[in-house]
């Protein structure tokens, strides 16, 4: 079986958008792959993070992997840093890079923007990035369409490298969103459902309350039109919570659009509430049951200890190729 790795960072709490645009398919892929889901707590320190809100935050995503389906019989699920490779190699990997092509990241140029000075982790992230799929051998990453600049210097690294020093790594193929899976900010859908966003109702958060979730959909964003119809260009809004809907139920589009002819926008977002809030209550109760439990912990050192395994050989065959230690 082809592997497969992807992370998470442990900040804040997962939305829709994560679960639906990643999540969703990091289960899809664990029936025919062989996974390795990661909370990549080293890239959350890129910016300042209180000690203890992070171990907190990481238990968090990790509940979240198994809460969505994430089965740790069939997929290697643990924190980054309890793998000591990810850092080892990243300094192998930094060392191969160039200033240059680190600097023509687009991500790294809009979270640097109008400031004097960045913290140099925010600016080689995307080489610890690269150690992390690098470290597994992988084949295939699911990563959203804003990562795929990190991709393609991932795989610059593992062809450069292994036109210096023969076979050191695999180089893998980054598989990208599935079309309609982009989830838009409910009051702006010209801008991807965020995290950090000031506005709560400009997401729904995969543990939210129904009322919370009630209250965000019915202030969504919409237009003046009030025809329920599929046109990214012009409605934006509309558009994006036809998507969700979509999604969530696993009716198409098309159908929904048949579905609501004649409708107004009020029922056709208090049907899109009650779909939202069905779909995400299994996954708030296998969080809930699963959160302060020592299962968590447990499958979080057993997947440890299997990475970590994994992560020795690609080290020992990169110290041999390098020429590092005794």
């Amino acid at each position: 079986m082809k592997r497969v790795f992807s992370g998470v960072q442990p900040t804040g709490n997962i939305h829709l958008g994560n679960y639906l645009g990643a999540l969703k398919q990091f289960v899809e892929l664990q029936d025919d792959h062989e996974c390795l889901y990661c909370i990549v707590d080293l890239h959350a320190i890129t910016v300042p993070q209180d000690p203890k809100a992070l171990r907190e935050h990481i238990l968090d995503v990790a509940a979240l992997y198994l809460a969505v389906g994430i089965d740790p019989k069939k997929s290697i699920v643990f924190v980054q840093s309890d793998v000591s490779g990810h850092s080892e190699l990243s300094w192998v990997l930094t060392c191969n890079s160039y200033t240059g092509e680190l600097s023509r990241m687009t991500q790294f140029k809009d979270k640097s923007k109008n400031k004097e000075s960045a913290p140099t982790g925010l600016f080689t992230y995307p080489v610890l990035m690269a150690a992390d799929i690098l470290l597994y051998d992988t084949d295939i990453v699911p990563v959203g369409n804003d990562q795929k600049q990190h991709i393609e210097l991932c795989r610059d690294l593992a062809i450069r490298i292994n036109g210096k020093y023969k076979d050191t790594f695999v180089v893998p193929d980054g598989r990208f969103l599935k079309a309609g899976a982009r989830i838009m900010a409910l009051d702006d859908p010209t801008k991807k459902m965020s995290k950090s966003a000031e506005n709560i109702h400009s997401r729904i958060s995969l543990l939210d309350e129904p009322s919370k979730i009630k209250k965000s959909i019915m202030k969504a964003t919409t237009d003046s039109e009030g025809i329920i119809r599929y046109d990214v260009e012009n409605k934006p809004g509309i558009s994006n919570l036809l998507t969700i809907y979509s999604v969530l139920s696993g009716i198409s589009i098309e159908d929904l659009e048949k579905k609501y002819e004649g409708k107004g926008y009020g029922d056709f977002k208090k049907d899109l509430v009650e779909v939202t809030v069905n779909a995400l209550a299994p996954i708030k109760a296998r969080y809930e049951e699963i959160r302060h439990s020592q299962e968590l912990l447990d499958v979080l050192e057993e997947g440890a200890q299997k990475a970590d395994a994994i992560a020795k050989k690609t080290m020992a065959r990169v110290k041999e190729n390098f020429g590092l230690g005794r």
